[in-house]
């Protein structure tokens, strides 16, 4: 068995799903590992390191992917080498079978076996595979550190001879892992943070963490039995307005991460809103790419409004790229060796185990 990856668009992807040390342990398991020639070198990774392992390079992709059984990448390969695909590969990655669905139909019409981390189901055993929650959470630390560095202020409070500095006031918007992450990262740092979330749930969690969570009143639970937010009704989102206007105005840094999956992202945050914060305040807004929880978000862009900047990135990792490689690589491993026979050194594609069942795309 072959398994390999290529390097991503470096452009908008600078991860990457095979680290040497997880190269070791697919060589240990049975498979041969083709890589890309400078496949790690962007993030300090030489092929030598690869290469004393065991790994086999090639500066043509078109050998790696047509010798590959498994191939496994960060998203959807391009056109072009989607083109080099052929009938009973495997390809894994985060495929986004929302937007890609007309892609990824004729690929699976092909009798190429594609499986998609980001459908993994919110079971025990799957943990050690859950790419989101393993990412969420670096991308919920980053957008803390990147809100503070573009805030004028002080973060913790300070007691000088010359008189005492305020903390900043944080509200993160989303209590999942991203929202967890920030506000204990928030907190940290000396900051008074608190959260709100349609999930009745995260109201432990974020007490927890050292937050306030605010509340809508006779809120309802807005959770899916997979453990994600669904969409509020037109009261709840009315309630939850009238709520944040309020808190927003005494609100120095805003963390936005509410993402329904398939879906643009909910607009929470209103221009009024944004209208009625003090200046010098700062929005993350970790939905950028899905459109964004404010009303004036761009991704890659800082947008001022009245004072206030608003920020998001389409791809935040990309800033803590070896950090994220790390945990994404680990991730994958622990799903293709779920996948693997080792007895008979071949992929197993058993429908009635869950994870492969809830990932594979048909």
């Amino acid at each position: 068995m072959k398994i390999g990856s290529v390097l991503e668009n470096q452009k908008i992807e600078k991860r990457i799903s095979i680290t040497p040390e997880i190269a070791k342990k697919y060589i240990s398991l049975g498979f041969d590992v083709y890589l890309s020639e400078n496949y790690g070198v962007h993030l300090g990774i030489s092929d030598e390191e690869y290469k004393n392992i065991g790994v086999k390079f090639s500066n043509d992709e078109k050998e790696i992917i047509d010798a590959s059984n498994v191939i496994v990448q960060l998203g959807l390969l391009s056109d072009d080498k989607c083109s080099l695909l052929k009938e009973h590969q495997t390809l894994i990655g985060v495929l986004n079978p929302y937007d890609n669905k007309k892609k990824l139909d004729e690929l699976s019409s092909k009798k190429i076996k594609l499986f998609s981390l980001e459908l993994l189901p919110r079971i025990t055993r799957a943990q050690s595979m859950d790419i989101l929650s393993s990412q969420a959470n670096l991308a919920g630390y980053k957008a803390v550190i990147e809100s503070f560095a573009n805030f004028e202020k002080a973060i913790p409070m300070m007691m000088t001879a010359a008189g005492t500095v305020p903390a900043a006031k944080i509200l993160v918007v989303g209590a999942g892992v991203a929202g967890l992450q920030a506000i204990a990262t928030a907190k940290r740092m000396g900051g008074i943070v608190f959260a709100t979330d349609v999930r009745m749930a995260s109201k432990e969690q974020v007490e927890s963490l050292g937050g306030k969570f605010l509340t809508v009143k006779d809120a309802e639970n807005l959770e899916t039995e997979g453990g994600y937010a669904k969409e509020a009704s037109d009261d709840f989102k009315k309630k939850q307005e009238e709520l944040l206007s309020e808190t927003l105005k005494k609100i120095d840094i805003v963390i936005c991460t509410a993402l329904i999956p398939g879906k643009k992202a909910p607009v929470i945050i209103k221009e009024d809103m944004i209208n009625n914060m003090q200046a010098g305040s700062v929005i993350y807004d970790l939905a950028a790419i899905q459109g964004g929880n404010t009303a004036f978000t761009n991704a890659d862009k800082i947008i001022e409004k009245n004072g206030v900047k608003i920020m998001g990135e389409r791809n935040i990792l990309n800033k803590l790229p070896v950090s994220a490689s790390s945990l994404y690589a680990k991730n994958m491993f622990n799903f293709v060796q779920n996948l693997f026979d080792k007895e008979n050194k071949k992929l197993n594609i058993n429908l009635d185990d869950e994870i492969i069942e809830k990932t594979l795309i048909k």
